[in-house]
């Protein structure tokens, strides 16, 4: 089939131009990224934005045009933190697990995850700079203890907790536990025995959590 007379011949797939805002968004992924990582290994104040270029293989001045500032990166790196911890409630959801054993499978994929997603490790480390960021970041930890605490009340109206036990008290105990256990693994260990750590607070904690979540245990 010839083509009719003045059009130019189609182009194949392999050859069309990416359109413009498709590219667009795949360059500041490719950014918020590289700012992860930097952030992620060299802390909020010891970033710049020729470390995000160097990392990105973008130029300085494209970072630039994308991001205005090294707080304008913290900012986007903090929402994709927030974007991710509902995804891995999500996943934790998929398991159809009681309550109990979900509020133990959401600890220990969240441990997971910050052992080895640079963006995550990246967003909890931004939290506690985050009184050195101009910019006012999302506030940390609320959405992830008010999860917990739906699940914790499932579980008492299911019988899977105590009578006495009272789930916001126990939601902030498990939350603190976690998010300081984290930080305690990062620092003396770099993460690698963060899902021991954790296994240890569900233990001690909630431990009939385990017997359900794990019972070739």
């Amino acid at each position: 089939m010839t083509e009719p007379p003045g059009r130019p011949p189609a182009l194949p797939d392999s050859t069309r131009k990416e359109p413009k805002q498709q590219r667009a968004l795949r360059t500041r992924a490719r950014i918020v990224r590289a700012a992860a990582d930097a952030f992620a290994r060299k802390g909020f104040p010891n970033v710049t934005i020729q470390d995000v270029a160097e990392l990105s293989g973008i130029t300085k001045g494209a970072v630039y045009f994308h991001y205005a500032n090294k707080e304008a990166l913290a900012v986007a790196v903090a929402d994709e933190f927030y974007r991710r911890i509902p995804d891995i409630a999500e996943s934790v959801e998929e398991l159809g697990l009681p309550p109990l054993p979900s509020v133990a499978a959401l600890l220990l994929s969240t441990a997971e995850a910050l052992q080895s997603d640079t963006l995550m490790q990246a967003g909890a480390r931004l939290q506690l700079e985050r009184a050195m960021i101009e910019p006012d970041l999302p506030m940390p930890y609320q959405g992830y203890t008010s999860l917990i605490v739906s699940w914790l009340h499932k579980a008492e109206a299911a019988g899977e907790l105590s009578c006495a036990t009272d789930p916001p008290s126990l939601a902030q105990v498990l939350v603190s536990a976690f998010f300081g256990a984290q930080h305690i693994s990062w620092v003396l260990n770099d993460r690698a025995d963060i899902r021991d750590r954790t296994l240890t607070i569900i233990r001690t904690v909630i431990p009939s959590a385990e017997d359900l979540l794990l019972p070739e245990r």
